[in-house]
């Protein structure tokens, strides 16, 4: 896409990706680190952290960056406050895609819990739990009672304990294959992030089948941005309206 701007991408999400693939050469996808990084893209990849607000604040003017958008995931509050705290000292505007959460259905049996203590409190009357929050319950599989055997499911790949499977994998999970994953593991609890969309819903809906409760992390609070998105092609639209009447005018 042809566009005013010179773009920052803050990424690591498969929407980001989509929005990635719509970037020119002078445009920047800036990524945390963890995965796959895209090398069949026509913009630049950036990987790596800024030295917080303060450092992409620097970045920003030093690379005439002319507009932010926040692709990140939900849960990268941080990335998402910098990202606002940055643009304006800047003085350049933020834009944020914020994919909507998962709401659960009748047949859901959603526990909501704000913090890994109170996971830690929830979690005690079950044995076989599978968690999908990420690289986050692998500092804590020394902490694993006795009376529970763990499968941490996540991109990062780890050697486990006596008690804990590490699954180092990326979605997205078909229904099949998580059926067959749940029937195996015979997991009895499903701790999970509320991320939204569909690359990782597939849980939801076996845990839902098979009657299982979900431990379900609160979303964090996320700065307000000159103009947030539900979707990718709002997003583009609104992009290409406002790049084709930045140059006309």
């Amino acid at each position: 896409m042809t566009a005013a701007w010179r773009v920052l991408l803050l990424g690591g999400t498969g929407e980001a990706l989509r929005i990635a693939r719509r970037l020119g050469p002078a445009d920047v996808y800036s990524l945390a680190g963890l995965g796959k990084v895209p090398d069949d893209l026509a913009c630049a990849v950036r990987v790596g952290g800024f030295g917080g607000s303060a450092g992409l604040a620097r970045y920003l003017a030093e690379q005439r960056i002319g507009l932010v958008i926040d692709a990140t995931h939900p849960y990268a509050a941080q990335i998402s406050a910098n990202a606002v705290a940055a643009c304006g000292v800047a003085q350049v505007p933020c834009w944020a895609l914020r994919r909507p959460g998962w709401q659960p259905q009748h047949d859901d049996d959603w526990r909501m819990v704000g913090d890994w203590a109170e996971l830690v409190a929830a979690l005690a009357p079950f044995e076989r739990p599978l968690f999908t929050l990420g690289r986050e319950p692998l500092a804590h599989l020394d902490e694993i009672p006795v009376h529970q055997f763990w499968t941490v499911r996540c991109l990062d790949a780890h050697e486990g304990r006596p008690r804990a499977r590490i699954l180092a994998t990326r979605g997205p999970f078909s229904l099949e294959s998580e059926r067959a994953l749940f029937a195996d593991a015979a997991f009895d609890v499903v701790i999970s992030k509320n991320s939204g969309g569909g690359a990782t819903q597939a849980k939801l809906d076996v845990a839902r089948e098979r009657g299982l409760p979900v431990l379900m992390l609160r979303r964090p609070m996320l700065p307000p941005v000159e103009r947030e998105f539900d979707d990718v092609a709002a997003l583009l639209d609104a992009w290409s309206s406002a790049s084709s009447q930045s140059i006309t005018e």
